[in-house]
């Protein structure tokens, strides 16, 4: 099948030839419609010929199909070489062509990503665009996989996807989770004070978690500084020096159950109401 454009009132018109055994030169009845068995693309719609059968309609869909993927890459290498020749006044021939400039940069950073030599034919201009981030070599052993496997662009996302996930339960090995349980009423005191300190909430719990060990750790520190480890040791074994007054402090014992995990302990606290 061929593409031909005409003028039609003003309007332009791509034909889309749909009977391709139709000799060129061949004779036409008087008053024939010289478009007869071709789909006409117009500017607000495709109008279709009668009595089209099912092959040519399904050859019409695939021209158009390859037309549309086509016209990302011919839109990203047309601003490519806007940018490149005419650095002062490309942004001009967009608004003179009507495009929005947000998706001619997309086009046109996918179009820089690939190499006209690098880019695949059986593949969707969609297919490239889900590999323009990646380093080279992975751009070209992901679309060799593609290409191989026939995948659409949604599986190919999910194969992406995978290998992510497979490669970071490699590099990063399981964390041991300890559970809090939390009265609904206290963690929603938790998340006021969290917003009040306009942070995040894990971020809150974090910090305060930090600063409490901190502060125990220090005092545990002036402890043994005025009594030294034995003192305190012998004092905790036959009753010892009165602990000092926290009456001032929160009471956490009623909060926590057990020390608390550090931020970089390399264990995680999933706190539930």
């Amino acid at each position: 099948m061929a593409i031909q454009a005409s003028d039609i009132e003003g309007s332009r018109i791509g034909q889309i030839r749909t009977s391709p055994e139709l000799a060129p030169r061949q004779r036409r009845a008087v008053g024939e419609d010289p478009r007869r068995g071709q789909v006409l693309t117009t500017k607000v719609g495709l109008q279709m010929p009668a009595g089209m059968s099912f092959d040519d309609w399904e050859k019409a869909g695939r021209q158009l199909s390859g037309i549309v993927d086509s016209s990302s890459w011919w839109l990203g290498d047309w601003l490519v070489y806007g940018k490149d020749h005419y650095t002062d006044r490309y942004q001009r021939g967009i608004r003179a062509a009507g495009l929005q400039y947000q998706t001619l940069r997309n086009y046109a950073w996918v179009s820089r990503r690939f190499d006209f030599s690098r880019r695949r034919g059986a593949l969707s201009f969609q297919h490239h665009a889900e590999l323009a981030s990646l380093p080279h070599d992975e751009q070209e052993t992901w679309l060799d996989r593609a290409e191989q496997r026939k995948w659409t662009t949604k599986q190919l996302r999910s194969a992406i996807r995978a290998a992510r996930e497979d490669e970071a339960q490699v590099r990063l090995p399981a964390e041991p989770t300890r559970r809090l349980e939390v009265p609904g009423s206290r963690l929603q005191w938790w998340h006021k004070a969290a917003e009040q300190a306009g942070v995040d909430f894990e971020r809150w719990v974090l910090v305060t978690l930090d600063s409490a060990a901190k502060e125990a750790l220090e005092e545990l520190e002036r402890l043994e500084d005025d009594h030294g480890p034995a003192e305190l040791k012998g004092a905790a074994d036959s009753g010892g020096p009165a602990e000092p007054d926290r009456s001032a402090e929160p009471d956490r014992s009623a909060e926590l159950d057990g020390p608390a995990p550090s931020a970089g302990s390399g264990q995680r606290l999933a706190i539930t109401a």
